[in-house]
């Protein structure tokens, strides 16, 4: 994986460019609708009175700028969240009674609610945690919408700390640009280790540039955060859905702040307590497994695609001794795009291309015949998309992998984790997990003192909690549904088959599942499964 990304991050329909559409980049800005929604104490609507409460501060004001156009937000509740960068300096300022001017850096973070489709809706509203780590939550209002998630509830978007519409913003382009021109390299020589680490360094400087204090972006203050939303909203109890990465922030902010949560959704969950590279692995292997089942099934893909896993394995394991270099053209970019098609790129190519499985057998079928246009084109139009640039901040990604995932992990663990996974899979690539390549090296550079081990604690609650996985998920683990549920002793498990990573997404099923869920948290409509049919993989003549 290129620097600064996560096997969790599945932003909002953002899909590599060849795999999905996208919509030109904009600045939105607009003011807030007020219409009757449901009510915080005796103020009216939610998001519609200053207050603070605190070291926090909500403001109700113009809706924040997005990358996209999005129509949506004209009928947004908008404002922003003060909250201090580092609370423990907050606390030290406040109890010396020192000068304002020492009391710690504030952070601001944009907010948008938008209201329930219905007329009388709940007094509970739904909180939106995003994916990433490092996407923008109010980017993934489409998503939200689409899936009617706020039939009943108005739905509540607050951009993490550091993320596109938060200030300060702590994206790196350069680490999106670097990723893109990293296709034409090999995937594990020590040179491209270096390059790794040398746009990190740079984005670490921009960081600093800024004044940002690196060591206050994980999931314990983005925890605070989401509280102090809740609390200067004057919400009782509000519902928690996140996904993605968005997930690994849910279980550890009911673990921290349980007190105001009503129910929690988590769809595409990485479990804090083993997150990492070995988790990874055992994603992409499960998820895999999971495609290659349904063709095997398929008696049309089976007859066409026979032994198909077995194809793939074959491929990553020559392409690792042997890459292959081609070009390839992208709408996006003048010029020609080299892709160095190897071992671990070609692993990279299907944990996304899960989303698309129709087409996956077709793919590796034509690799195996020598044709890898196919595969290096999507990885291309993905990595050079326009919606790849710019949109993810960096700076919380590294704060939450260098904080909390790499002081607990090892490279020897993720190798474990690789050979348990892949045992045919040379050496040189176990390492670099998918997505996560010389993860510890750049955590190394960016250089930020560990989380607190119990940031690593396994949660356990009594919150009604649904647990969503996709049977195609290659990102993080449909297993991780069930490890989670062990000690939710309220929680409802659902794997929905032939879906990729968030299933809300993609799947109309999984919509109907999750808004019957926050309607009755211990009792879901999940009658919709059994209706389900795997995709019709395409058949090439």
């Amino acid at each position: 994986m290129s620097p600064g990304t996560t096997p969790s991050r599945r932003p909002a329909r953002r899909l590599p460019a060849t795999l999905a559409a996208t919509t030109a980049g904009a600045l939105v800005v607009g003011l807030a609708a007020l219409p009757a929604h449901a009510e915080s104490g005796n103020d009216g609507p939610i998001g519609t009175v200053a207050r603070t409460v605190g070291d926090a501060r909500f403001e109700p004001g113009p809706c924040p700028r997005t990358a996209d156009p999005i129509p949506d937000l004209a009928r947004a509740r908008c404002g922003t969240l003060t909250v201090p960068e580092k609370r423990s300096k907050a606390k030290e300022a406040k109890e010396a009674k020192g000068p304002r001017s020492h009391a710690g850096r504030k952070i601001t973070l944009a907010v948008a609610i938008m209201p329930a489709e219905s007329s009388s809706p709940a007094p509970d509203p739904i909180v939106w945690l995003a994916g990433g780590p490092g996407d923008d939550a109010v980017s993934e209002i489409p998503m939200a919408l689409a899936g009617h998630l706020n039939r009943d509830r108005d739905v509540i978007f607050m951009s993490q700390r550091g993320t596109y519409s938060a200030d300060p913003e702590l994206t790196c382009p350069n680490i999106d640009r670097f990723n893109a021109r990293a296709l034409g390299l090999v995937s594990n020589a020590p040179s491209t280790g270096r390059l790794h680490v040398e746009a990190t360094r740079a984005c670490r400087d921009r960081v600093d540039a800024q004044g940002a204090d690196r060591s206050t972006y994980d999931d314990i203050e983005s925890s605070a955060d989401y509280e102090a939303l809740r609390r200067t909203l004057r919400v009782k109890k509000w519902n928690v859905f996140g996904i993605s990465y968005g997930t690994h922030l849910a279980l550890n902010y009911m673990r921290l702040h349980p007190k105001g949560i009503r129910s929690v959704g988590i769809d595409g969950i990485l479990p804090p307590s083993i997150a990492g590279g070995a988790v990874t692995w055992k994603a992409a292997r499960e998820g895999f497994d999971g495609l290659f089942k349904a063709c095997a099934r398929q008696p049309a893909c089976n007859t066409r695609y026979p032994n198909l896993k077995a194809t793939f394995l074959r491929l990553v394991s020559e392409l690792e001794a042997h890459p292959i270099t081609t070009t390839v053209t992208v709408p996006v970019h003048p010029e020609p795009v080299k892709v160095v098609l190897d071992g671990s790129n070609l692993v990279t190519w299907l944990t996304s291309a899960t989303h698309v499985a129709a087409g996956v057998p077709r793919s590796i079928d034509e690799l195996a015949h020598g044709n890898p246009q196919r595969i290096a084109e999507q990885l291309a139009g993905g990595k050079y998309s326009p919606q790849a640039i710019g949109r993810v901040a960096h700076g919380l990604v590294y704060g939450v992998f260098c904080r909390q995932w790499t002081p607990y992990e090892s490279r020897a663990d993720i190798i474990r984790g690789g050979r348990r996974a892949f045992p045919s899979f040379p050496r040189s690539m176990l390492a670099n997990a998918p997505q996560l390549a010389w993860l510890h090296d750049d955590c190394r550079t960016w250089d930020v003192p560990p989380a607190p081990p119990s940031v690593r604690n396994v949660t356990r609650s009594d919150i009604p909690t649904l647990a969503l996985s996709g049977g195609f998920d290659a990102q993080t683990a449909p297993s991780n549904g069930a490890y989670v549920a062990r000690t939710l002793s309220r929680s409802t498990t659902v794997t929905v088959p032939y879906v990729a990573h968030v299933v809300f997404a993609d799947s109309q099923c999984a919509q109907t599942i999750t808004t019957s869920f926050f309607a009755r948290p211990t009792a879901p409509n999940t009658s919709c499964l059994a209706g389900l049919q795997p995709p019709q993989f395409e058949i090439a003549s």
